[in-house]
This record gives C-alpha cells, sequence and structure tokens, in this order.
C-alpha cells in the first residue's frame, strides 16, 4: 500500500513554520517515523493563529503523524543526544539558515561520516551557495522577490500576495520530491546524499511557463486579475447573480460557448476567431460575452456550459467547497482527537494510490510529548535523557 511505502524509515526534523514541515509531513504521511526535534521555545508555527485551547491550528496542520522531541541543541549533551538520532535515521530534513548546523556540528559532512546512508535535505530561502544564502525569508517576501506578487491581482492595482503560503508548500512538495530520489538512488548504491530544496528557486519553478515566456519574447507581464495571459475566454465571467470561471479558448468549445450564449456570430468575427486575435481584443470580448450572461444565474449556465463539454466551475467561498460534491466524495477532510485542542477536523493527505489514500495515525503533537520515549529508543544515556527539558504540560 502507498499510503504505508516509507514505513520503517525514520526521519529527523529540524524544520519549523511551513516549507520544512511540509516536506516532513509528506514522509510522515507516507508512513515514515519522523521525530519532530523541537528547541525549549518550540516550532515557530505554534506562535500563529488562530489557536484552539492555545494550541496552534497552523501548527497542528502541517504536523500529524510526527513525535516531537525537545532538545536544547546549545547544550552539549543535548546535542549529542541529537547526534544519536541521526546516526539512526535514515532522513535527516533540516530548515535552518546555512551555517547554523555546521555550528552546531550537525552539518552533512560531519554527520555522513558516521551515517554514510543518510539523506539529508536542506531547505533555505534562497539555497546553500551564493550572495543571498545568508539572508532570511519568509512565504511573503519570497513571492515578492521572485516577481510572483508583480502579476498577482487586479491590473493597475497594488501589488498583491497570493494569501495562501504557495510557496512554502511548494518548496516543501519539491524537497520531498528530492528526498524520494534520493532514497530511489540509494538503493542503487547503498548510500546517502544532501539535496537542498530553496524558496526563490521553487517559486521561480511555481512560474515556469511565465518565465519562459518571458524569455521567449522579453514581455515582461503584469498582473492580470482572473484571467490567463495566453488564453481567452479563460478568466471569470459575471453572471446575474455572481461570478463563474469559464476556459473556453480551445476552438471547439470558443464555438460552443458562442453557440451557447445566443451569439454564434461571434465565432465567425475576425476579432474573435482565434485566439491570438481574441487577445488583442479581449476587453470587447468581455464586454459581449457579459452582456449576455447577465441575462441568467449561475446555475444557468453553469448547466448550459457543461452539457456541451465547456471547461467551468463556480467561484466558490471556503463553505461552499466544504459542501461541494468533489470535496466530500474525495474525503477532504478527516477527524482526529488532539490531546489539548480535542477534536479536529483538518485537511486530509492527497497522497496515496486510486482508492487508497494516508489517514492520519496520530495528531500533531504537543512541545516535547515524545522526547523521553524517543530518546529511550535510540538508547541515549540515561544522564543525556534527564537532562532534556520535560515535555510541555497540556494548556486547559
Amino acid at each position: 500500500m502507498l499510503a504505508n511505502s516509507l514505513e520503517g524509515l525514520k526521519v529527523i526534523d529540524f524544520t519549523q513554520v511551513m516549507a520544512g514541515p511540509t516536506c516532513t509531513l509528506c514522509l510522515a504521511d507516507l508512513g515514515a517515523d519522523v521525530i519532530k526535534v523541537e528547541s525549549p521555545v518550540g516550532d515557530l508555527a505554534r506562535a500563529l493563529s488562530p489557536w484552539i485551547h492555545g494550541e496552534s491550528v497552523p501548527y497542528m496542520a502541517l504536523n500529524r503523524n510526527k513525535r516531537s522531541v525537545m532538545l536544547d541543541l546549545k547544550q552539549p549533551e543535548q546535542c549529542q543526544a541529537a547526534q544519536q538520532l541521526i546516526a539512526k535515521a535514515d532522513i535527516l530534513v533540516e530548515s535552518f539558515r546555512p551555517g547554523v548546523m555546521a555550528r552546531l556540528g550537525l552539518d552533512y559532512a560531519t554527520v555522513s561520516a558516521a551515517n554514510p546512508g543518510l539523506i539529508y535535505c536542506s531547505v533555505s530561502a534562497y539555497g546553500q551557495h551564493g550572495a543571498a544564502r545568508d539572508l532570511p525569508g519568509v512565504d511573503g517576501v519570497l513571492q515578492a522577490v521572485s516577481g510572483l506578487m508583480s502579476v498577482t491581482g487586479a491590473p493597475d492595482g497594488e501589488p498583491c500576495k497570493v494569501p495562501v503560503p504557495v510557496v512554502d508548500l511548494v518548496t516543501g512538495s519539491f524537497a520531498t520530491i528530492s528526498v524520494l530520489a534520493a532514497l530511489a538512488e540509494r538503493q542503487r548504491t547503498g548510500l546517502g546524499q544532501h539535496v537542498e530544496a530553496s524558496m526563490f528557486a521553487s517559486a521561480i519553478a511555481l512560474q515556469h511557463v511565465s518565465f519562459a515566456s518571458y524569455f521567449a519574447d522579453g514581455h515582461v507581464p503584469g498582473p492580470q486579475g482572473h484571467a490567463a495571459s495566453y488564453s481567452t475566454p479563460n478568466e471569470a465571467l459575471r453572471c446575474a447573480d455572481g461570478w463563474i470561471m469559464v476556459a473556453a479558448y480551445h476552438p471547439a468549445r470558443w464555438q460552443a460557448l458562442c453557440a451557447a450564449i445566443g451569439a454564434p456570430e461571434l465565432a465567425s468575427d475576425p476579432r474573435f476567431a482565434e485566439n491570438n486575435s481574441r487577445l488583442h481584443h479581449r476587453e470587447a470580448l468581455l464586454r459581449l460575452l457579459e452582456a449576455r450572461m447577465l441575462g441568467q444565474p449561475r446555475a444557468f449556465w453553469l448547466e448550459q456550459f457543461t452539457a456541451v463539454d465547456i471547461i467551468c466551475g463556480p467561484i466558490n467561498n471556503y463553505a461552499e467547497v466544504a459542501q461541494s460534491a468533489p470535496f466530500v466524495e474525495a474525503a477532504l477532510a478527516e477527524s482526529l482527537q488532539h490531546p489539548v485542542a480535542g477534536a479536529l477536523t483538518l485537511p486530509r493527505s492527497v497522497l496515496g494510490a486510486v482508492g487508497e489514500r494516508p489517514r492520519a495515525r496520530r495528531a500533531a503533537p504537543t512541545l516535547g510529548q515524545h522526547t523521553r520515549e524517543v530518546l529511550v529508543e535510540c538508547g541515549v544515556p540515561a544522564d543525556h535523557i534527564e537532562a532534556a527539558p520535560a515535555a510541555t504540560p497540556p494548556r486547559n
């Protein structure tokens, strides 16, 4: 079963906030034993709102299926305990600024000498080399410096950030791919390697097609609002009671759309006959389309368009999404019990095979919840276990 494909692998997780934890979440969902090493302060994501009984929802969303070990890596005996965890690990993922792990004696060159099969993944803002390597970065700043904010939002509007942490999430996903590729390589050679995921590089990869277009013609794109820059109609169209998203730029679908709205003459209009000419006359085209569509509600047009295989859908809010058939039928949410927050409903893992996806084995841990349990398992000396900070007691 794909959901248990990484069962038996041990991952030591030195990441925090969102990019790195997304990677280790994927590994945990696929069955790996992920041991999250946190300082006495804890993952910075524990301070992100909203909270349930003092427990951060963003933290709980990204750290299910993991165990938490609290270690103060500035203390020699606790850093040594971390070294013992790493010595028995298959994978290590860290998201410190470049150089921090080396100062702790936990860099790849050092730990791989004792564990040559270790796959070591470094997640950072700008990569492990280059002039920007020491700069800090968070999702919003990386959206800015990567150009993403320059093409997001309404034309002539203010700079607009994608409201979900898209750079964090895609970086974590790319990190997971690199780790899985390194695992496949290790099956052939028996050796691990040092892989990386850069938030900046990942943000560029997210805009792969857009940058390819820029390199091809030198045109610097600006904000497109709800429209695609490369085709039309491929945007939100207004109906009598709201908006729907329509993608009818393929020739057959464009003709079907014209017929469906009762304006077949638009399909043969020289301004709109081909995609390139439609792009040049986009504003006029949208006025003509909306003049027809404002006469009927969303449900009417969705039914009409779907009947002739036009790609379309309503612009849903979160409440509508959670009640929609695709969401419910795919079981994209699941309930689990947290020791402090209580009953939770969270998005479910989308990894897995047809008809089979992972379910949460455990809720996100409280800070240091598994410290002694994990250290005993790894044979850490008793005095180091006693020196480790105690788990944070549950908060009411």
